[in-house]
């Protein structure tokens, strides 16, 4: 057997090469190597190769000349790395460590394409327009409540507001006072052509009224009364004398209203006018003694003294001369004062049980000062 003829048993070069190029092309073909995993190891060589790199190159030159070109193929045959196929593989989910959300970054809008109409979006419009409109009505509601708050606050009396009404000091309510209107062409007292100090209005209208919750006695209710219901406050000894100088002091209109307060205090005015502020002087001087330690007393009253509360109320062109009965006095105690105011002299009386409260006593006189003054 001679070089060139390979024996039944081995394999030639031309044949080793197909096959070490196939072998390497059929292992390679369905690997997909994922990138988190190691390239693949290198193939290890066939028989087919083994016996090819055992050839000698100068054993091939007397092949046929069909046989040449396997010779390049033996260079091919050589092992060489295999080289990962280009195609893209699916790589396998990696742990992705947890980060903060990104927040979306709006996107711009586009400007629409000529001859198209866009869309306007008329929500967000129609909210701020009902926005604006509850804010605009809880405006007015409040501002009407304000308003209303206010204007309540306002026109009701000081004591009548809760936080502003203070402790009552015993005053009592009297109603509003008001002037009553004078004949056509007279003036009032006190005034540039009245220099005789008189009263033209109507007396009765000058008179005091009764307070809130105060029971009038239906004999003294303003109107007028005869001279002997104004001597019933005065002793009995002497009313004789005091109608007397009534007589001879031109005494015009007595006018008289009586009331009891719930706490028990009688109160009583008396209103006399006389003919001239001259003869409303003088019985008030010689016949009553208002003012002077002499003064004449009233029915059950056996000592008093000058009452210092005159001293505090001071209205123009007027006086005021008050007296407080001192102890012991009977069951109850009585307060008086004269109002002298022009042609007209005034006599407030308040008794009580126990003891005549001084608040209610002055206020009385006060008021019904300024109604004659």
């Amino acid at each position: 057997m001679t070089a060139t003829e390979p024996t039944p048993g081995e394999t030639t070069s031309a044949e080793a090469a197909p096959a070490a190029e196939a072998q390497p092309a059929t292992e390679a073909a369905p690997a997909e190597p994922a990138p988190t995993e190691p390239a693949p190891a290198e193939p290890a060589p066939t028989e087919a190769a083994r016996v090819a790199e055992a050839q000698p190159l100068e054993a091939a030159a007397p092949v046929p000349t069909e046989a040449a070109p396997a010779a390049p193929e033996l260079a091919e045959a050589t092992p060489t790395p295999p080289v990962a196929p280009e195609t893209p593989a699916t790589p396998a989910t990696p742990a992705i460590p947890e980060t903060p959300a990104t927040p979306a970054i709006p996107t711009p809008p586009v400007a629409p394409e000529a001859g198209t109409v866009a869309a306007v979006p008329a929500r967000p419009r129609r909210r701020v327009l009902a926005s604006v409109a509850r804010w605009v009505a809880a405006v007015v509601v409040c501002g009407g409540l304000g308003a209303g708050t206010a204007a309540a606050i306002t026109s009701m009396e000081r004591t009548d507001v809760p936080g502003l009404a203070t402790e009552s000091d015993g005053r009592w309510a009297y109603p509003k006072l008001s002037l009553p209107p004078l004949p056509e062409g007279s003036p009032r007292p006190f005034t540039d052509g009245n220099d005789g100090e008189i009263h033209h209005a109507d007396l009765r209208r000058l008179l005091l009224p009764a307070p809130a919750g105060a029971t009038v006695d239906p004999k003294l209710d303003g109107g007028w009364v005869g001279v002997d219901q104004y001597l019933s406050v005065y002793p009995k000894e002497q009313r004789g004398e005091l109608k007397q100088a009534l007589d001879d002091s031109a005494l015009r209109h007595v006018t008289a209203r009586a009331w009891t307060m719930p706490d028990g205090t009688r109160s009583a005015v008396y209103l006399l006018r006389f003919k001239s502020v001259g003869f409303s002087e003088t019985f008030r001087d010689e016949a009553v003694k208002a003012g002077s330690s002499d003064r004449l007393l009233l029915d059950g009253v056996r000592i008093a003294e000058i009452d210092a509360l005159g001293d505090d109320i001071r209205v123009t062109d007027t006086g005021v001369y008050a007296a407080a009965e001192l102890k012991p006095y009977g069951p109850e105690q009585t307060r008086w004062a004269y109002i002298q105011a022009g042609d007209t002299l005034a006599l407030v009386v308040q008794s009580r049980k126990g003891e005549a409260a001084t608040v209610p006593f002055q206020q009385t006189v006060t008021l019904q000062n300024q109604l004659l003054g």
